[in-house]
């Protein structure tokens, strides 16, 4: 029986990811940053839940030798953890930019460094990270939140190389709108006393973009895409999902950017 280490599973994605691996019968190990605030999974002889903060290495390491000392071994991790800093960059505080890539970038780091030497004595393993369809596009008022992702796009397409001659397989999903509270709870507005210049700008684009997640499809279908990914055994690096994510990545690589850049301020009204 395989073993799946999940981040950020409280809501959303990982939630949804967790359920789906759990119905295939996979052990899964739910985590997340305040474990006892979970009501909706329930622990069982397959379903872990603890505590795992991927900004805190020590955390994350007792959380993947919990894990393993539970199943034996674990098999695929994926990389779940994140949210969006979303408003005028001029507006972002060095707490917020700095949290923004704790998060979304150290934390994948964090992980991936951590789970990799168990992964490498086994000869196998695959390590999912969930990025966005912003990792290879931008939107405006997103620029941190785009600038972990193209980040993790990076990494992660670097990696798979080095990994490879140990068995080891690393997968990008890259959702598009996904109605989850990442266009609600989830995300961070910068704002700042006294800056008003960007306002009219702000109130004319970010209602659009919230439009998408709001009328899009919810997470159950990344969490396919997701296990798809870990158990397909393709060499396949990248997964688009939801929100037209593949049309749109396949015009970004198809049109000059200066009509694909004229096609998104069209769609933001920016």
């Amino acid at each position: 029986m395989k073993t799946v280490l999940i981040t950020g599973t409280s809501s959303g994605i990982g939630k949804s990811t967790v359920k789906l691996f759990h119905q295939k019968g996979w052990n899964v190990i739910a985590t997340s940053r305040n474990p006892e605030k979970e009501k909706d999974l329930k622990e069982d002889d397959r379903l872990m839940i603890t505590a795992l903060d991927v900004t805190k290495p020590s955390g994350i390491q007792e959380a993947i030798s919990k894990g393993i000392a539970r199943f034996g071994k674990i098999d695929v991790l994926v990389n779940n953890a994140g949210y969006g800093l979303v408003g005028p960059f001029e507006a972002a505080t060095d707490e917020q930019i700095r949290r923004q890539f704790d998060t979304n970038v150290h934390g994948i780091f964090n992980t991936t460094q951590l789970i990799l030497p168990h992964f490498r004595e086994k000869k196998s393993g695959v390590i999912i990270n969930v990025a966005s369809v912003g990792g290879q596009i931008t939107f405006p008022l997103y620029s941190l939140y785009h600038s972990t992702q193209w980040a993790v796009e990076g990494f992660s397409e670097s990696l798979h190389y080095e990994l490879r001659e140990h068995g080891i397989r690393i997968k990008i999903i890259e959702p598009g709108p996904i109605k989850t509270d990442f266009y609600d709870r989830s995300q961070d507005l910068m704002k700042k006393d006294g800056l008003n210049a960007y306002d009219a700008f702000v109130s004319k684009t970010f209602p659009v973009l919230q439009k998408f997640g709001a009328n899009a499809s919810g997470p159950e279908i990344v969490a396919a895409k997701i296990y798809r990914a870990a158990t397909d055994g393709r060499k396949k690096l990248r997964y688009p999902v939801g929100g037209g994510a593949g049309a749109v990545l396949f015009l970004r690589r198809i049109l000059p950017f200066a009509v694909f850049r004229s096609i998104v301020r069209w769609v933001t009204k920016s």
